[in-house]
C-alpha cells in the first residue's frame, strides 16, 4: 500500500471519530466506531477498549470489534495486571510472547483464537491512565513510526471523548440533583402553605378563648399560670405559622429604584432598641453616593433585619456589629457586609444555615435565613457567609447594579 493511501486511511479514521463526537452523546458509539476503524486500518483481527472502574479497580470492556464473544465474555480484569505504564502514559506495549506475557489475562484462550501479537495503547486523562485500547493481530509484524503515532493519536482522541462525556454526565447528575431538590422545595412550600392555613384558624380560636378565660380567672389563681402558658405557646405557634407562610409564598419582588444605604438605615433604626438592650455597638461604614438599584425595599429590609437579629443573638453583651456597603464597579454590584464578633458558626452548621427549619436557637423557627436566601436569589443577587467558631461571622450580600448606574459610577471614579 502506498504511503499516501495509508495517510488517507489514518485521516479518515480521525475524521469519522471527530464527526461522531459532534453528532452523538453516546460514549459507546464513538468507541465502537474507533476500534472498528482502527482495526481495519491496521489490518488487525480486532480491537477492544477497556476502561477503569474506579470503584472496583477493574478494567471493563466498553467497546470491541472483531473478537469472538466467548473471548470477550471472560469479563473484567484487574487494573494491576494491565495498567503498567510509566508516569507519562505515552508508551505503546508491543506483546509478542502471548503465552508468557504478564499483561495477557487469558493467554491460552488468545492463542487458541489465533492471536500472535497484541498492542496495548494507554488512554490518558490529566496524566492518569484510565484504560487501554488493545489491538489483536494474527501474526507478528513491524510497525512504522507513523503507524505508532496514529495509534497514539487515536487513543488521545478516545481519552478526550471519555473526559468530555464524563463532564457531561457529571453536569447532568448535578442538574438532576438540583431539579430534584427544587421539586422537593416546591412540594415543601405547597405543603407548608396548606398546613399553615389549616392550623392558623384553630390557633386563633385557642388564643381568643384563652384570652377571654384569663380575664375571668381570679388573681393568683393556679389556672392563671396555665392559661398564660397556653397563650404564650399559641403565640409562638402563630409566629412559626407566619414564617411558613412567608417561606411558601413565591412573591415576585416589586422592584423600584432604591438606595441600599437608606434601607439599611431603616433596618438599624427598627432594631435600635434590641441593640440598646444587649449593649451592642453598631459600627457603620457606608459608601457615599451609592447608585440607585432595582429592588423591593420591603423584602431587602426583611433580609437585613433577619441577619442583624441573628447577629444580635450570636453576640454577647458589649459586642460589636459592623455594617458596610461598597460598590464594585468592575462586577456591577453593590455589596453589603454584616459582621459580628459573636459565637460564630461551626463547619457542620455552615452547610445548613440556609436550609428551612434549621436553627441553632432553641426558640428559632429556622425559616429566617431560608426566606432571606430566596429573596436575594429573586433579586438575582448572592448571599453567603464566612464564620469561625468563637470569632464571629460575616454575612455578605451582593446585589446587581443598574447598567446606567454602573456607567455613571465609572464616570464619577474617573472624574
Amino acid at each position: 500500500m502506498k504511503s499516501s493511501d495509508i495517510f488517507k486511511d489514518y485521516f479518515g479514521v480521525f475524521r469519522d471519530i471527530i464527526r461522531m463526537m459532534h453528532t452523538t452523546n453516546s460514549l459507546e458509539e464513538v468507541l465502537n466506531l474507533g476500534v472498528r476503524r482502527t482495526s481495519k486500518t491496521l489490518h488487525a483481527k480486532g480491537a477492544l477498549v477497556r476502561l477503569l472502574n474506579k470503584e472496583t479497580q477493574q478494567l471493563e470492556v466498553r467497546a470491541a470489534w472483531g473478537m469472538d464473544k466467548c473471548y470477550l465474555s471472560k469479563g473484567q480484569v484487574s487494573s494491576d495486571k494491565l495498567l503498567t505504564w510509566d508516569n507519562d502514559g505515552k508508551k505503546i506495549h508491543i506483546i509478542t510472547d502471548i503465552l508468557n506475557a504478564p499483561q495477557v489475562a487469558y493467554p491460552q484462550h488468545a492463542w487458541d483464537h489465533g492471536i500472535r501479537m497484541m498492542l496495548d495503547i494507554p488512554l490518558t486523562v490529566s496524566s492518569q491512565v484510565i484504560g487501554l485500547m488493545r489491538i489483536y493481530l494474527t501474526e507478528p509484524r513491524q510497525f512504522s513510526d507513523d503507524e505508532l503515532d496514529f495509534m497514539i493519536t487515536v487513543a488521545e482522541q478516545f481519552a478526550c471523548i471519555i473526559e468530555l462525556v464524563g463532564l457531561m454526565e457529571n453536569q447532568k447528575a448535578q442538574y438532576n440533583h438540583l431539579a430534584l431538590h427544587m421539586e422537593k422545595m416546591s412540594s415543601l412550600g405547597r405543603m407548608a402553605a396548606g398546613i399553615a392555613h389549616e392550623i392558623n384558624n384553630p390557633l386563633a380560636g385557642i388564643l381568643l378563648y384563652s384570652s377571654n378565660l384569663i380575664k375571668r380567672v381570679p388573681p393568683q389563681s393556679p389556672l392563671e399560670e396555665g392559661l398564660q402558658i397556653i397563650m404564650t405557646e399559641t403565640q409562638r405557634c402563630k409566629v412559626i405559622i407566619q414564617g411558613l407562610l412567608e417561606f411558601s409564598r413565591d412573591n415576585e419582588p416589586q422592584k423600584v429604584p432604591a438606595n441600599v444605604n437608606d434601607i439599611l438605615d431603616k433596618a438599624l433604626t427598627i432594631l435600635n432598641n434590641e441593640f440598646f438592650i444587649h449593649h451592642i455597638r453598631i459600627d457603620e461604614d457606608l459608601e457615599n453616593n451609592l447608585p440607585l438599584i432595582l429592588l423591593d425595599a420591603d423584602q431587602i429590609e426583611q433580609v437585613l433585619i433577619n441577619i442583624l437579629l441573628n447577629a444580635v443573638h450570636a453576640t454577647e453583651k458589649d459586642g460589636i456589629i459592623s455594617v458596610k456597603t461598597r460598590m464594585d464597579v468592575a462586577q456591577a454590584k453593590i455589596r453589603i457586609e454584616i459582621i459580628d464578633n459573636g459565637c460564630g458558626i461551626t463547619e457542620k452548621e455552615m452547610g445548613k444555615i440556609f436550609d428551612p427549619f434549621f436553627s441553632t436557637k432553641a426558640s428559632g423557627t429556622g425559616l429566617g435565613l431560608a426566606v432571606s436566601y430566596g429573596i436575594i436569589r429573586n433579586h438575582e443577587g448572592d448571599i453567603r457567609v464566612e464564620s469561625q467558631p468563637g470569632k464571629g461571622s460575616c454575612f455578605t450580600i451582593d446585589l446587581p447594579i443598574l447598567p446606567e448606574a454602573s456607567g455613571k459610577a465609572e464616570e464619577r471614579d474617573l472624574a
